[in-house]
């Protein structure tokens, strides 16, 4: 590993820590990527991290306030942009139809697009916002 992806890996630590503490299960491989959309049945958040700017500090901290939610997803994962991209690449794949956007959220059933969260609607919004709009489609879906 050269010292800059060293750097950035130990930049990305903590907002890793952040989602994997509150039971997100991060895909770092194209391969567990698969074998979690094929495998997991029911609802699932899955969240695209980032280290980007104040985007990204309002995502984190949005996904895990929603899991306050009486309904909420049955599973919860995440890749990283920028990081892991294969594994965010390959999880793009399966958001068909939405832009690749960091950070974003999406909600899937069965590995089905039900809600999708771009960047543009978490940045300059706060986290209040982004919370309802994430129990909204929990409420609806899960």
């Amino acid at each position: 590993m050269n010292p800059y992806e060293a750097y950035m890996k130990e930049i990305s630590q903590p907002m890793r820590d952040e989602l994997t503490n509150a039971g997100f299960s991060e895909l770092t491989t194209p391969e567990s990527v698969d074998e979690f959309i094929s495998s997991k049945e029911g609802t699932s958040l899955v969240v695209i991290n980032s280290v980007c700017g104040c985007a990204a500090g309002l995502a984190r901290p949005s996904a895990r306030e929603s899991l306050e939610n009486e309904k909420k997803p049955e599973h919860l994962v995440t890749v990283f942009a920028g990081q892991d991209r294969e594994a965010t690449s390959r999880m793009r794949d399966y958001l068909e139809g939405y832009e690749p956007s960091s950070p974003s959220m999406a909600l899937l059933k069965n590995g089905q697009v039900l809600h999708f969260i771009p960047r543009e609607e978490i940045e300059d919004h706060d986290v209040e916002e982004i919370v309802h709009n994430l129990t909204t489609a929990y409420n609806q879906y899960c």
